[in-house]
């Protein structure tokens, strides 16, 4: 059992940055597909970003894209959201997943076999 942890989240301004990771603590952090995931009060979880196995390739929402930039490092078991350019409508919560047995980058929720707790992203106008 794969375990994923938040860090990061806060309140900002319209306009600024905040940076999220995630850690995992298994030994098989390489493996997975990672993704972000986010849900808005009263609002379905919606795909935010995925990124491979390697690093090596990158999927976005088209609401973030430009904006956020999604990384990881498997030496530290770490995967982490850049946000920039926030906008009010980026308010949510943001949970981390990975996937495991994967041959693409699903943006779906039910592909993904683990999830964080999440953490609170605030972006007031």
């Amino acid at each position: 059992q794969e375990q994923l942890v938040e860090s990061g989240g806060g309140w900002v301004q319209a306009g600024g940055s905040l940076r999220l990771s995630c850690a995992a603590s298994g030994r098989t952090f390489s493996s997975y597909v990672m993704s972000w995931f986010r849900q808005a009060p009263g609002k379905e979880r919606e795909f935010v970003a995925a990124i491979s196995r390697s690093g090596g390739n990158t999927i976005y929402a088209d609401s973030v894209k430009g904006r956020f930039t999604i990384s990881r490092d498997n030496a530290k078991n770490t995967v982490y959201l850049e946000m920039n350019s926030l906008k009010p409508e980026d308010t949510a919560v943001y949970y981390c997943a990975a996937g495991e047995r994967l041959s693409t980058i699903p943006t779906t929720r039910l592909a993904y076999d683990y999830w964080g707790q999440g953490t609170q992203v605030t972006v007031s106008s």
